[in-house]
């Protein structure tokens, strides 16, 4: 029963995190493929360079809420009376099935089953998650995203920098309470995202070293055809 419920949590998470937002709002805002532009992802910064500065917003307050409803859909199923006695303490349980549906989410995002496994690099809803499961950690991380990319413009600078940022401040408060539960779940899973986020960056990376990253606030060409989009 108990597996069967974290399938069940794993699953939500990920098709909440499938919902391509990004591609929605693009198509509707400016009648463009978002995927066939620009980076070619599904998250906030692409949204940005051909839809706007409303449509990224929307975006990303969507993107961020499909990693909080996926925690706390996990919440509600392994909060509730109908969970077996499992010999295990039941908030080390939702707090696992928490962090195990807003993975899941991330991983929805980026690999969307909307979009034939194509998506985004999961920051949004890394951030999402995390503000549902440990808010100050999550607004810890956006606070050096948001300052890093500010300065930089170079929002995969900010990106990579954000989750480092939140991972760091878990060990941190880990080992001041070394024997919490509770803050080695939350650190595992941002060690997990952090990683993630970076290695879904890698081609920023090189762009970074090699002084051709597109900055924000670059534009890119979008073309309003009926033939530039796959969902017409």
């Amino acid at each position: 029963m108990i597996i069967a419920l974290y399938v069940a949590v794993a699953l939500i998470g990920y098709i909440l995190g499938s919902i391509p937002f990004g591609v929605i709002i693009s198509r509707r805002s400016v009648k463009t493929d978002i995927t066939q532009v620009g980076s070619g992802k599904i998250g906030m910064t692409n949204v940005l360079r051909t839809a706007g500065k409303k449509a990224a917003g929307l975006s990303l307050i969507l993107d961020m809420a499909k990693g909080a409803l996926a925690v706390i859909f996990a919440g509600l199923i392994f909060g509730g009376d109908f969970l077996p006695k499992a010999g295990a303490d039941p908030l080390t349980l939702m707090k696992s099935a928490q962090a195990l549906a807003a993975l899941a989410a991330i991983l929805g995002h980026s690999w969307s089953i909307f979009l034939k496994f194509k998506g985004g690099r999961g920051v949004a809803t890394f951030i999402g998650g995390l503000l549902a499961l440990y808010w100050p950690a999550a607004i810890f991380g956006g606070a050096v995203l948001l300052i890093t990319a500010g300065l930089s413009r170079y929002m995969s600078l900010g990106s990579i920098t954000g989750a480092v940022a939140a991972f760091a401040l878990l060990i941190i408060l880990y080992v001041l309470k070394p024997y919490s539960i509770e803050y080695l779940i939350y650190t595992i899973y941002t060690m997990v995202c952090a990683i993630f986020i970076y290695v879904r960056h890698r081609d920023n990376i090189i762009r970074l070293v090699s002084g051709t990253e597109r900055r924000l606030g670059e534009k890119v060409k979008v073309d309003n055809s009926p033939s530039s989009s796959n969902y017409e």
